[in-house]
This record gives C-alpha cells, structure tokens and sequence, in this order.
C-alpha cells in the first residue's frame, strides 16, 4: 500500500474521505475518492468500495444542496485529489 505521507497536497482529503467510505459516510471526501478510486488502486491505497455507481454526479449534487457556486467548488475539489495523485505517482517513482 502506498505511504499515505502527510505532505502530499490533498492528504488531509483523501485520507478524510477514505475513513468516510470505510464508515459508510457519504461526504464530499467519500465521494472524491470514490471518484478517484481507480487511479487511487493503482497507486497501492486500499479504498473501500461505497460511493455509489456515480460519485462524481452525487458529489455535484451534494455540493449544490449546500453551495451556491457548486462547479467551482466541484473543480477544485478534483483538482485537490488529482494534485494527491500526481505527487504520490512521482513520489513512489523518485
């Protein structure tokens, strides 16, 4: 499994949104991480199934109940987990 380190950009939401899918917790980290699962396997990181057949269209939805601007916050947010694995690719290579 991958060394979840702390400095990573995003660690604090992935792994936030990890502990939530192993709880059976729908949030916005769930989500994005159920979202990023598959590039999140390939790096090592065990992420528990959950998060629906269509987490990035629940993630919309969810932050529109609770935002005005949901895309920003859906973007950024995806930003977020895809900076995570970027870092975490060229870490595990270096």
């Amino acid at each position: 499994m991958l060394d979840m380190r702390a400095d990573l950009p995003g660690h604090e939401l992935v792994s936030e949104g990890l502990e939530d899918l192993a709880a059976g917790r729908e949030s916005e980290s769930a989500l994005l991480v159920a979202m990023a699962a598959p590039r999140l396997r390939a790096l090592g990181v065990d992420v528990p199934a959950g998060g629906g057949e269509q987490p990035s269209h629940r993630l919309y939805e969810l932050l529109a109940e609770t935002d005005e601007g949901p895309h920003s916050r859906y973007n950024a947010l995806v930003a977020r987990v895809v900076s995570f694995a970027r870092a975490a690719e060229h870490a595990s290579s270096g």
